[in-house]
């Protein structure tokens, strides 16, 4: 005999017309995933990885104002990859920020070059 479990529905945080513009507060150290968070109206706290999980869940239009906090982000980090393109390792966070939108910087060799860094980064972290 099978029992039918009745599925839970839990909402989705709310999507605002993108002529809203979104209230962020000064970002604060929350010390895990992203380092920093942004605190977003009608999406709660960000960082890199709950922006990227929404974003990786999200069917249809992702909410404007965690596509504004994934390409301020994005930004940031490309910034820092240009400032220093032989030398700059992205973290874990960073990376996956980057990969994420990875196709954006396909042919640029200094984006190759950070990616290649980051891995044997990974590889030599996971020795120790």
């Amino acid at each position: 005999m099978a029992l039918a479990l009745a599925a839970t529905a839990y909402p989705s945080p709310p999507s605002f017309p993108s002529s809203r513009t979104a209230s962020v507060s000064p970002p604060y150290s929350d010390g895990m995933m992203g380092g920093s968070s942004t605190n977003v109206d009608g999406v709660g706290a960000l960082n890199y990885q709950r922006a990227l999980d929404i974003a990786r869940n999200t069917e249809g239009d992702l909410d404007p104002n965690v596509r504004d906090y994934l390409e301020r982000v994005l930004t940031e980090i490309w910034s820092r990859v240009q400032q220093h393109p032989d030398s700059y390792v992205l973290s874990k966070d960073e990376f996956a920020v980057f990969n994420f939108y990875v196709r954006r910087f396909e042919g640029h060799p200094e984006s190759q070059a950070a990616i290649a860094r980051y891995w044997q980064s990974a590889q030599e972290t996971s020795r120790t």
